[in-house]
């Protein structure tokens, strides 16, 4: 007895069932075209950017080693998106010393002033001109023009223990955004109704009447 070849036997049926299957996809599409991808498919872009090679303190400043023994150092995305659009920066002397964790510059935002923390120990050796002369490229590249000092760092080594890069820096990031979700704010900026992206200087809509307080809360400097 021949053995009995399904394929062979139930081809027409198979045919059968999967213009009909494609047909119903066809018509759920065009019944539903918000509905095809469950929103749990969806990818969820990040709200705030962090870059690969750099070096995270959890003040919300960067650092990224620039060759002899020197780092740049910076404000991160969320710092930038936190404030908005600064007026200036008071910036330490060329020659003075930051310390890793303690304040190293200020950000002026309509007549605030907002210390940052340094990421790391060092000598400053050079102030970003470009940032002293048009300060919104802290808002438009912060990772790259916008940096704000560059410093000699004694001991990268050690400095590099106390902050974070790689998968731990997007881990952190996307708590902190999580945290920031969580927070009462009726204007916080979310634009799209899955998810959204805050608006520039969203510590007003999160605190209108205290934004600079919870400013410094937020950049550990409080």
């Amino acid at each position: 007895m021949q053995p009995i070849d399904l394929f062979a036997t139930k081809g027409v049926e198979y045919l059968f069932a999967g213009a009909f299957l494609l047909a119903l996809v066809g018509f759920w599409k065009l019944v539903n075209p918000r509905q095809v991808v469950a929103p749990a498919m969806r990818r969820i872009l990040p709200w705030f950017q962090v870059r690969a090679d750099a070096f995270f303190h959890q003040g919300h400043s960067w650092v990224v080693p620039a060759g002899h023994g020197e780092a740049l150092v910076g404000m991160d995305d969320f710092a930038q998106k936190l404030l908005g659009k600064p007026g200036g920066f008071l910036f330490p002397a060329v020659g003075a010393r930051v310390q890793q964790g303690a304040p190293a510059w200020q950000v002026q935002v309509d007549g605030h002033t907002i210390p940052m923390l340094s990421p790391v120990d060092g000598e400053v050796v050079a102030v970003n001109q470009d940032v002293v002369q048009s300060p919104a490229l802290v808002n438009t590249e912060p990772y790259d023009r916008g940096w704000l000092m560059r410093i000699k760092v004694p001991n990268p080594t050690v400095a590099a223990r106390n902050l974070l890069t790689g998968s731990l820096a997007r881990a952190w990031m996307d708590g902190v955004t999580e945290s920031v979700r969580a927070m009462p704010a009726g204007e916080l900026g979310v634009v799209l109704p899955d998810g959204g992206f805050p608006v520039g200087g969203f510590a007003r809509a999160l605190a209108p009447e205290d934004w600079d307080r919870l400013a410094r809360e937020l950049l550990l400097t409080d």
